[in-house]
């Protein structure tokens, strides 16, 4: 089971705010090392980041809604990432994913009741001649099948 993370503190996300903001291209960081501290972006650190960056809340929400590892709420204690990239689809991902989402009572970047699965899409694994393919937490899964991601799932104890 991961180690909680902490709550974030109006000091601590401006500190973290502060030790990128004279960067040249600072939202980046400043976004990565929240998700790194917190597991997701606080939103109590959108106020303090569009002020210290002088940009709106609609480029900041772009900027964070683009990338797809970037999460508004803390993801669940397995993150598992389906590819939606075409190579997957012509081999059936779509099916799974359906199959998989239903099952978990879930849509994509949702959580489990439990809290113990996250599913997000991702737009290539790097495994186009083994598709479809999945991803569970940091673990490659190529030929992905419903039973190998419940065999994988309960492994994991999810």
């Amino acid at each position: 089971m991961p180690v909680a993370l902490p709550d974030a503190t109006e000091d601590e996300l401006r500190a973290i705010i502060a030790r990128h903001a004279d960067l040249e291209g600072a939202l980046l960081p400043i976004l990565h090392e929240l998700q790194e501290t917190y597991g997701h972006i606080p939103a109590a650190s959108a106020p303090l980041i569009c002020a210290a960056l002088n940009i709106s809340k609609a480029e900041l929400h772009g900027v964070i809604s683009f990338y797809h590892d970037f999460r508004d709420a803390p993801a669940g204690r397995h993150v598992l990432k389906l590819c939606r990239a075409e190579a997957c689809k012509a081999v059936g991902a779509d099916a799974l994913a359906e199959a998989l989402l239903r099952k978990l009572g879930i849509d994509w970047h949702g959580t489990t009741g439990d809290g113990a699965v996250t599913i997000e899409p991702v737009y290539c694994l790097g495994l186009c001649a083994c598709g479809p393919a999945a991803m569970l937490d940091e673990q490659v899964v190529g030929r992905a099948d419903a039973e190998k991601l419940d065999r994988l799932l309960a492994g994991a104890g999810a």
